[in-house]
């Protein structure tokens, strides 16, 4: 019979794949025509780059446990909506308020690498979140996922097909993040850092965006054939 494989070596595959993409001198290049930095006259960024910095960003003090209309927008930026019914609900009804009641509980000044484990475990108040709006409300997980990361952008990552198609489907791509980000005295989270240095990227671009716009930019160029 054949050992059991530990939770290291299920996710080092991850991880791989993961560190390769960022260590491809084109993330630089990527990133620097994604977020419109150094593009030629008439050159535009990607919508996307307005993400986290659109009105000042999801998680400023007096917004960070609430989603506002502003949050919704943003979501588009990454060509995305948020259902209207469910939007209405948000903004208007119960929805916001049990939101709202999760966000409360969600730190909001703290990096992924930097978080406990249980930060975004299953079951952790940003899961349920998640979860809430996938299950109860039916909103697709990449969309409920990119209104997480919204409101959390230095914690909860982006995170849609083109990214699960380039680095593999782990059983909770939080964890497997979490992990991959911690490995080697958190080498990989350093090497983000780095990355964003070197595009010339302020500071309020977090780490894990960095990471999901250098393996998005990537995996888009070449296509994608995962479902």
């Amino acid at each position: 019979m054949a050992p059991l494989m530990s939770s290291v070596d299920l996710l080092r595959p991850f991880a791989e794949r993961l560190r390769a993409f960022i260590a491809d001198p084109q993330a630089v290049v990527d990133l620097r025509r994604y977020f419109g930095i150094g593009v030629p006259p008439g050159g535009m960024p990607f919508t996307g780059s307005r993400f986290e910095h659109l009105a000042g960003g999801g998680d400023r003090p007096e917004v960070a446990d609430r989603i506002t209309a502003e949050d919704l927008i943003a979501v588009q930026t990454l060509s995305v909506t948020v259902p209207v019914p469910v939007a209405l609900d948000i903004l208007e009804g119960r929805l916001g308020t049990r939101l709202s009641g999760l966000l409360h509980a969600i730190p909001s000044d703290i990096d992924m690498v930097d978080a406990e484990e249980d930060a975004v475990a299953d079951g952790s108040p940003a899961d349920q979140a998640w979860s809430l709006l996938c299950e109860q409300y039916g909103v697709n997980w990449v969309i409920a996922g990119k209104v997480m990361a919204r409101k959390r952008p230095r914690l909860l990552p982006v995170y849609d097909r083109i990214v699960r198609c380039a680095v593999g489907r782990p059983p909770s791509f939080w964890l497997a993040l979490h992990a991959a980000l911690s490995e080697d005295d958190a080498a990989l989270h350093r090497r983000l850092l780095e990355l964003r240095q070197a595009a010339g990227l302020p500071e309020t671009v977090s780490a894990l965006r960095v990471c999901d716009v250098a393996v998005w930019m990537n995996h888009r160029a070449v296509g994608h054939a995962c479902p």
